[in-house]
């Protein structure tokens, strides 16, 4: 079995992070995760402190395994959400969408493992300074919202940048991608894509279809105009969407005002014209439906298949 330093950090069987996927992770998934050996997450999102509290505690009625929050900087309700976690007495927040230095003192002070989502060197050195106690480095391979770099040249420069953990994220499906992750310095992976098909994901149909139908060419990158491009599966909003990023005669009030709520109609109604369906280049490496601790078993039965036959390729 594959163990790493992330297993002895977060309490964890597998080192795996399931990926704080707005309007897709909620308790049912964080909880089926954990307990799969995983470390589930709930989305903050732009959600009320109400909705989030009654998550949490939901999540401890499914699971008695370590979850986390995962919390958008850029929420209205930010402030609100970081003080929710400390009442609450979660484990672990990972953050994502800005810069979590003003909280991460109170976090440290609480006991909460923070573990910042970072696109870049940089940003991995600052908030390793701030007390984080890993980051994951995640490449634009991934679904949502996305950075320059590719996992592949992202992940050990991360790795050679700080003395902290590094876990990978973006385009990680199965075994292999783990396996890779794993020689490039990484202690462990942090997986979105896949899980929005686990059986207990209640995210629409809809959108486990697109996913599960998805070819490898059918994901797109719109928004880079705005200063947060974001990866989704490619249909008729996503197609209009960079027909109007590239029109001068759109502003980018009108263009933020086009891409409002899309999510939400991907993720919980199914809207296949309207929606925006966010998911990884490895959308297509996505087969069946499956329970959470089933994937989980999988990628990792895999990795390690991978791993003990990497000899045959030095004498």
């Amino acid at each position: 079995m594959i163990k790493t330093s992330l297993c002895e950090l977060l309490g964890i069987e597998f080192p795996i992070i399931q990926g704080g996927m707005a309007w897709v992770a909620d308790a049912s998934l964080a909880a089926a995760v954990s307990n799969g050996g995983g470390l589930g997450l709930i989305s903050a999102m732009n959600a009320d402190p109400d909705w989030l509290r009654k998550e949490i505690r939901k999540a401890k009625s499914l699971t008695e395994k370590p979850f986390g929050v995962n919390i958008m900087l850029m929420s209205p309700y930010a402030n609100e959400v970081a003080q929710l976690v400390i009442d609450e007495e979660v484990q672990v927040v990972t953050t994502g969408a800005g810069n979590p230095s003003k909280y991460m003192s109170a976090w440290n002070e609480a006991g909460i493992k923070v573990i910042p989502v970072v696109p870049s060197t940089a940003i991995a050195k600052r908030v390793e300074r701030g007390g984080a106690v890993a980051v994951i480095a995640e490449g634009c391979e991934s679904g949502g919202h996305i950075g320059e770099l590719t996992t592949m040249t992202l992940v050990p420069q991360v790795c050679d940048a700080v003395n902290i953990p590094v876990i990978a994220a973006g385009g990680i499906a199965d075994g292999r991608g783990v396996a890779a992750v794993l020689m490039l310095g990484a202690v462990g992976v942090q997986v979105g894509t896949r899980f929005l098909v686990a059986n207990e994901c209640n995210v629409h149909q809809n959108f486990k279809n697109k996913v599960l139908q998805a070819k490898d060419i059918d994901t797109i990158a719109t928004g880079k105009r705005l200063g947060h491009p974001v990866r989704s599966l490619k249909n008729n909003f996503s197609r209009e969407f960079l027909k109007k990023e590239y029109d001068p005669s759109v502003t980018n009030e009108d263009l933020e005002r086009f891409g409002g709520g899309a999510l939400r109609l991907a993720a919980v109604e199914g809207d296949e014209k309207n929606g925006c369906f966010m998911a990884g280049q490895c959308a297509a490496m996505v087969k069946k439906e499956q329970p959470a601790a089933e994937i989980i078993r999988e990628m990792f039965g895999e990795a390690e298949a991978i791993l003990g036959g990497a000899g045959k390729w030095s004498k």
